[in-house]
């Protein structure tokens, strides 16, 4: 698998969310400068680092231990762990939306999504950490909605 979906990380620090004080995972730069929005983007801070909260009631996305923070409205794309919309991408590399995985079982009995995605990852096309808010691969996401989907 790339380098997106290797969850071991050099930035050992922990940083909480000035929010909620929750735990939050590091993130690349590019993952902020392909995501944020250009008034959030010329607020950046590069040399900082930045931590992705995601809590579903924070509206705080990114943070540094600096203060710095990024909410839900300097970013443009819903983030999956705070919308809980049908039509919120849960893979952004390859367009898996909760009502895409929903219909595909509805309508098949199976799902087809972790297979495609995981090939698709083997064969180096993830952009996760452009594409994805959490900067790494959606397959743990992609995942819970299939088996919360299976719940009656």
């Amino acid at each position: 698998m790339g380098p997106c979906c290797d969850s071991s990380s050099s930035q050992d620090a922990v940083y909480t969310c000035p929010q909620n004080q929750q735990r939050g995972k590091p993130v690349h730069l590019i993952t902020l400068k392909s995501l944020l929005t250009p008034s959030a983007l010329a607020r950046l801070e590069p040399q900082r680092q930045y931590r992705f909260c995601d809590a579903p009631d924070c509206p705080i996305v990114y943070f540094s231990n600096q203060g710095d923070t990024f909410t839900t409205q300097d970013l443009e794309v819903s983030i999956f762990q705070k919308d809980r919309g049908d039509e919120v991408l849960v893979c952004y590399c390859f367009g898996w939306s909760r009502q895409r995985l929903r219909n595909e079982r509805i309508s098949t009995g199976y799902s087809t999504a972790i297979e495609s995605i995981t090939a698709h990852v083997k064969a180096n096309r993830c952009g996760c950490e452009v594409n994805n808010p959490q900067g790494s691969c959606c397959l743990g996401n992609v995942r819970r909605v299939i088996q919360a989907s299976q719940q009656p």
